[in-house]
């Protein structure tokens, strides 16, 4: 029996309402390490263009780069694990989440780089030893080749730009020399140091800083956070160790910045977190969830990144490979050769 209009007006209502979740999902379910699970909502950033029927997904399932798309997930699969059981402490025992597919990335008209938006600004903020310098070039080098997207580092800008009702000492949390930790107001370097300064052309455009973050009142801190709706994001690279202790500590805090930038970055283009796959989109709850994490995307979310940046995917892994093999990630560049390869049909 055909559906009656009244049910067919609720069906769509129903789907809309899901959209209006995985919208504000994507904006606010960021890869944070805190003591709270979700930070609040700023005011204007659950806005979302409507939803595409079926019909329009399917026809952008149909063009050929959708279809390249298609076929790449499919050949791509096989060298993915599934998600293992959740284990006590995990980000989706205290963050119930549906997923999100290919399919359904395209329905909610996802953020892309087309049109003049199409560069990533990298901002230092703050001072930078040598060490932690080098993890932001390296770390922008890497992110250029991730979303397929020219960077631009921009000039260094002070800390003295946030005012002194943005900053605090931890009310209890000490460093290593006893003295408490200084933060900056995460949200005040996004909405009040980034936004005004958006350059015309930004895709994203990013603060780096070597200072510890807090978002607000009842929260510990973040390692970071961002806007999809307007296209800004911090990330602190404090918690990610002493680079310059030795060979071992510097990769690992590359790693880990690497991790944090493109995983946050992939939200700013409405993707969100992956329960399907070990992936680099996946939630994580502290920071050994997310050393559990790999670099690389699953087959799905790798088809959303390759969708919003328009690139093509054994472009994309042959670069990542190049910078995996030139600074000695050996796992990572082997994953991504193998990748490549099966895309070319070479395994």
């Amino acid at each position: 029996m055909e559906p009656s209009r009244k049910s067919r007006k609720s069906e769509r209502g129903s789907a809309l309402r899901r959209v209006i979740l995985l919208a504000v999902l994507a904006a606010f379910s960021l890869l944070y390490f805190c003591t709270r699970p979700a930070p609040r909502v700023q005011p204007g950033e659950t806005g979302i263009i409507p939803a595409l029927n079926e019909d329009e997904v399917a026809s952008l399932r149909a063009t050929p780069t959708g279809r390249q798309l298609k076929a790449a997930i499919e050949k791509l699969r096989p060298l993915h694990n599934e998600l293992g059981p959740i284990q006590p402490g995990d980000w989706l025992e205290s963050h119930p989440e549906r997923g999100q597919t290919f399919k359904e990335y395209l329905a909610i008209k996802p953020v892309t780089v087309r049109g003049k938006r199409n560069t990533l600004y990298i901002q230092p903020l703050g001072e930078f030893s040598n060490a932690q310098r080098k993890i932001v070039t390296l770390t922008a080098d890497f992110m250029g080749r991730y979303f397929s997207l020219p960077v631009k580092i921009k000039e260094d800008m002070p800390l003295s730009v946030i005012p002194a009702e943005a900053r605090r000492f931890h009310p209890t949390w000490t460093d290593s020399k006893g003295d408490r930790i200084k933060q900056i107001l995460s949200t005040y370097v996004l909405d009040k140091v980034l936004y005004p300064r958006l350059p015309d052309d930004a895709a994203a455009y990013i603060a780096f800083t070597s200072s510890d973050l807090w978002p607000g009142r009842g929260w510990n801190f973040v390692f970071g956070q961002a806007s999809l709706v307007n296209r800004v994001g911090v990330w602190s690279i404090y918690r990610f160790g002493n680079p310059a202790v030795s060979e071992d500590t510097f990769k690992l805090a590359l790693l880990r910045t690497m991790k944090v930038s493109t995983h946050e970055t992939g939200h700013m283009f409405s993707i969100l977190h992956c329960i399907a796959y070990e992936c680099n989109m996946c939630g994580s709850n502290n920071m050994a969830e997310a050393d559990r994490q790999p670099l690389w995307l699953c087959p799905e979310c790798m088809a959303k990144v390759c969708w919003a940046t328009e690139t093509d995917p054994v472009t994309r892994y042959r670069k990542l490979a190049e910078f995996c093999k030139e600074h000695g990630f050996k796992a990572e560049q082997e994953f991504y050769e193998k990748s490549f390869k099966a895309l070319k049909g070479d395994r």
